[in-house]
């Protein structure tokens, strides 16, 4: 375990340059005096590790120091082929790239870890998009995802919900969610989110563009959309459901409104039961999803969303009941017959 330890260690070193004790110790699961005590392992063996003091210091290899590590575990070998994602790197101009990556790793394993390895890209497939949807190809993505890499600004032209924009922005990051790319980008000081099928123009600008300090891409956009769900469904609606109603709530709903739907234990005589369901911002949106539980839901408050569910369903009752009647009119007075002459 230990010498495991102190091999991750050093690799973590290696790749991140300058690393404190508690995050070395929040990597490796133990505490910072054991930290302490394989750093002085590692030192004592020839390892040139340093440690910088102060408030922005750390622990770091001395400059140039590389450690080559060629042994691989099985199930490191078989996780690093679970990483190709053959869409989404051809969407990037990289399909090529990770392909020759593939068989150059594939080509340096030990015999006994290729057969594994292939084994894992035979039997396990990664496919992004959502279901009955389809993965988009935005026409900018390989300029901004080039100007990410690079850290250079771009010039975009918009098109948001609301209207056209331009924006001379920051790309700090791609993130690829249910088949589609979006953009964080820094505009005026803030970190906002671009769908990237919606830029309508991008220019790739020479000046270089600063990443803010401690800026984490996965923590980001995890806020996000996080943020995102909860602005999107700011409301509460008390529902009383079916048995099958309750199954159907729990299949249709977003992860989401599912996570936060408070279901009560206790059913009445007819096994419905009551349920606090968060709702769409105005009453039309939240009438929009609670309809597709059709006649296993009412919805008992508030009572606008009430009233709306009993508009929308009163006019769609009386457009059905139309067309039956006329369909039935026409069975019971069939168009004459024309003559010819």
């Amino acid at each position: 375990m230990r010498a495991s330890r102190m091999l991750s260690i050093l690799t973590t070193l290696q790749a991140r340059g300058q690393v404190t004790a508690p995050e070395l110790a929040e990597a490796c699961e133990v505490s910072v005096r054991t930290i302490y005590r394989d750093i002085d392992a590692l030192a004592a063996s020839g390892v040139p590790v340093y440690a910088d003091r102060g408030a922005e210091g750390g622990y770091r290899l001395l400059d140039g120091y590389r450690v080559r590590l060629n042994g691989l575990s099985q199930s490191e070998a078989e996780a690093l082929f679970l990483t190709g994602l053959p869409g989404p790197a051809a969407a990037l101009g990289l399909d090529a790239a990770m392909i020759a990556a593939q068989n150059k790793l594939m080509a340096a394993l030990p015999a006994n870890l290729r057969e594994d390895a292939g084994r894992m890209q035979e039997r396990f497939h990664l496919d992004a998009p959502g279901w009955f949807g389809e993965a988009e190809e935005p026409k900018h993505l390989r300029a901004i995802a080039g100007a990410t890499l690079r850290g250079t600004l771009i010039k975009i032209r918009y098109q948001s919900w609301r209207a056209e924009k331009q924006r001379r922005v920051a790309p700090l990051g791609l993130v690829l969610k249910g088949g589609s790319w979006y953009l964080a980008g820094l505009v005026d000081g803030s970190v906002r989110t671009y769908r990237v099928a919606r830029v309508l123009d991008c220019t790739a600008l020479d000046d270089r563009c600063e990443r803010p300090a401690g800026f984490d891409l996965a923590a980001y956009w995890r806020d996000a959309t996080l943020r995102l769900e909860a602005e999107m469904h700011p409301n509460v609606a008390i529902v009383r459901l079916s048995p099958f109603g309750v199954k159907l709530l729990d299949a249709l709903s977003q992860p989401y409104v599912k996570a936060r739907t408070q279901l009560e234990d206790t059913a009445d005589a007819d096994g419905w039961r009551i349920a606090r369901v968060p709702t769409g911002k105005t009453s039309w949106h939240a009438a929009a999803e609670l309809l597709r539980l059709g006649p296993e839901a009412e919805v008992l408050e508030p009572a606008d969303l009430r009233e709306k569910m009993a508009e929308l369903t009163q006019a769609m009752a009386a457009r059905y009941r139309g067309a039956t009647a006329r369909k039935a009119g026409r069975r019971r007075n069939p168009p004459r017959p024309t003559k010819h002459s």
